[in-house]
């Protein structure tokens, strides 16, 4: 499997995938912690990828998804956006409900 099907594996495994530096535990740089902690806020459940660990994962990403920086927000496969993003639509509520609309339950 090339590099460009397992990013593909991963996006249909999981609804909400944050591609970051580091993990939500330890992110690895301050636009990754934002964006975790904003996607937590919003009461997302998402999977975070590690692409420091993966080092194939963090070359081919922003080829697939025309998006050069990291963090990398995908839901239900579709690239949302990055950091600043992320905490625009956390800011509006529409994190929120986008995380409620893939998890099937009221927001």
């Amino acid at each position: 499997m090339d590099i460009n099907e397992q990013i593909r594996a991963v996006l249909a495994e999981h609804p909400i995938v944050l591609f970051m530096k580091g993990t939500p535990e330890f992110p690895m740089c301050g636009f990754s912690s934002r964006a975790a902690r904003a996607l937590a806020d919003a009461g997302a459940v998402f999977h975070a990828v590690n692409v420091l660990a993966d080092p194939q994962v963090r070359a081919a990403l922003p080829h697939f998804s025309n998006w050069p920086t990291f963090p990398q927000l995908f839901i239900q496969g579709e690239l949302i956006g990055g950091c600043d993003i992320i905490e625009d639509l956390k800011s509006s509520g529409e994190l929120s409900r986008m995380a409620c609309d893939v998890a099937g339950v009221a927001p």
